[in-house]
């Protein structure tokens, strides 16, 4: 042997293929069939065409935009003070891409059956490749029905916040094809509670609805803050109001918002977030006058269910990383896949993707039927139960992913450290789980009628003794109103685990639903890879194995 050879120590064996480039829609099962349920399969040839985009080029702008983070420049060369922030091409690819199928826009422009469906559908693939460009599509599109409440308002800014046209460029709206919205609701002393915000308004010349304001406060977060306007809160003399806050004044000249910083977070690196100052800003009142929190709330509905979207999507697309790498892996001569306590974890993970993504397409049917009344009360009540238990179930489960491919699945080469460090933000963001928790108490308190709706919804248990059980069980739980503010999560958990079970009976696929009722009504393990015996853990991962 020569030293060349010698010197050669081993060639690259026993790893997986590349993932790269594969149909994020085409590759998912369990996704396409939950859009057909509920009617959103018009959009079958869009969501594969978006399908290929994030699966691939949209994948790897992800990977750029998340290397290179957004930069701050509190000043020009000149000594001006500008308060621009400069993102990476990438991102800007990402956001052309969102925009332009859509997903900002899409059920508004075109509101027909499924609309919701489809669009939750697009943004559950774009999520998978780059969620920090979601931030700012979520506020986007949500600010709609908010900005519904002031005609003069809409007349002027929906036309180009509903364009397709994604324009990056610093400018008055005026000289924009297309728009995009932020929010800044929480301040430093207040967090959640913003009616504890300090931020005060003056009337420039009458007060009211649609009149100008002048603004002067701080705002702990604003996320995207390059965004063209913001909704925001402050004090007038009624009380808490609502107010967009362009970046730009009439006769344009930049208003006085000053981003004081960026913020450092664990993830969402793509997105810059930040603390910013209004300064006299220029804002016009939305809604009525000392009605801000409901009037915004229009906007944080829509905002919680994109969280839902979000953690679904995350832990969608480390349960492909994850079967993947074990469908091709070998230890001890047996592929894992194959393997019996292996199979046991994936399986078990299969199980929580297809019943969030289940509950998720639930919700955005009930948002294509809102002139329905029932649907209108599940949306009230169920985006504060979905936000809550997707989003909380999102982290361990992203972990548990990154525990199959080992020491592979914690460095960064990987796209799971950073959807592990993603899966946070949406529990937090948009109120925290106890602020869910609380909202579904509040909702049932003061719509008794959501009650009736609740029980309606989850029936008999459509045949199955186990699931009747805990429905029977859940009524006396709310009969009991001792502590029930104290008894708020288990509540909450055990309406969204009863949800998901009548979710998974109804589509009629009984190897999904016997052993998610199995292993979450009967058999409760506290980690992922309890599954109780007897299951079908092969079928249920062929069933959410990417199809490559």
């Amino acid at each position: 042997m020569t030293p060349r050879i010698c010197a050669e120590t081993h060639e690259v064996v026993n790893q997986a293929p590349p993932l790269d480039g594969v149909n994020l829609y085409n590759s998912d099962l369990p996704l396409q069939q939950w859009v057909h349920h509920y009617r959103g399969d018009w959009a079958t040839e869009q969501l594969s065409a978006y399908g290929q985009l994030a699966g691939g080029l949209l994948m790897q702008a992800g990977f750029q935009a998340n290397a290179n983070p957004p930069v701050f420049h509190s000043h020009d060369r000149y000594g001006h003070r500008i308060d621009v922030v400069e993102f990476h091409p990438a991102y800007h690819e990402l956001m052309h891409a969102g925009i332009a199928h859509g997903i900002t826009s899409a059920p508004w422009t075109d509101p027909r059956p499924g609309a919701h469906v489809a669009r939750a559908a697009t943004m559950y693939l774009h999520n998978q490749a780059e969620a920090g460009t979601s931030c700012p599509m979520t506020m986007t599109f949500a600010c709609v029905p908010a900005l519904r409440l002031q005609p003069n308002l809409a007349e002027s800014w929906l036309p180009k916040i509903l364009s397709r046209q994604y324009d990056q460029r610093n400018l008055p709206m005026e000289q924009k094809t297309g728009l995009t919205i932020g929010m800044a609701m929480t301040e430093k002393q207040g967090g959640t509670d913003v009616r504890a915000n300090t931020t005060r308004a003056w009337p420039v010349d009458n007060p009211g609805p649609g009149q100008p304001y002048e603004l002067l406060g701080h705002k702990w977060f604003c996320s995207a803050p390059m965004c063209d306007a913001f909704l925001t809160l402050a004090q007038t003399d009624k009380g808490l109001s609502c107010f967009l806050l362009p970046r730009h004044r009439p006769d344009g000249s930049r208003n006085q918002f000053y981003i004081q910083r960026l913020k450092d977070k664990l993830g969402n690196q793509a997105n810059a977030s930040s603390e910013v100052e209004f300064r006299g800003a220029l804002a016009w009142m939305v809604g009525e006058e000392g009605r801000g929190v409901p009037t915004i709330i229009e906007m944080v509905a829509m905002t919680r269910f994109d969280c839902m979207i979000g953690s679904s999507s995350l832990m969608r697309q480390a349960l492909t990383q994850a079967i993947h790498h074990c469908s091709h892996r070998q230890v001890g001569g047996r592929v894992l896949v194959e393997q019996p306590l292996m199979q046991n974890v994936l399986a078990d993970m299969a199980l929580e993707s297809e019943a969030a993504v289940a509950l998720t397409m639930r919700m955005a049917r009930a948002l294509d039927n809102l002139d329905d009344e029932y649907e209108a009360g599940f949306a009230r009540l169920v985006t504060a139960i979905g936000k809550y238990w997707i989003c909380k179930r999102a982290p361990a489960m992203i972990n548990e992913a990154q525990e199959c491919l080992g020491g592979a699945g914690y460095v960064e080469d990987s796209i799971l450290p950073r959807l592990y460090r993603e899966a946070p933000v949406n529990s937090i963001w948009e109120g925290s789980g106890n602020v869910q928790c609380l909202d579904v108490l509040r909702a049932l308190t003061k719509e008794p009628t959501l009650v009736e709706m609740l029980f309606t919804e989850l029936g008999d248990g459509h045949g199955d003794s186990h699931l009747k059980a805990h429905i029977h069980t859940l009524q006396q739980h709310f009969s009991d109103k001792d502590d029930i503010q104290y008894r708020a999560r288990q509540l909450t958990e055990d309406i969204a685990l009863a949800l998901q079970a009548k979710l998974l009976l109804e589509a009629g696929n009984s190897t999904v639903s016997d052993a998610f009722i199995a292993s979450r009504l009967q058999h409760q393990g506290r980690v992922y890879g309890t599954l109780p015996r007897e299951l079908d853990v092969a079928a249920l991962i062929a069933r959410s194995a990417p199809q490559v």
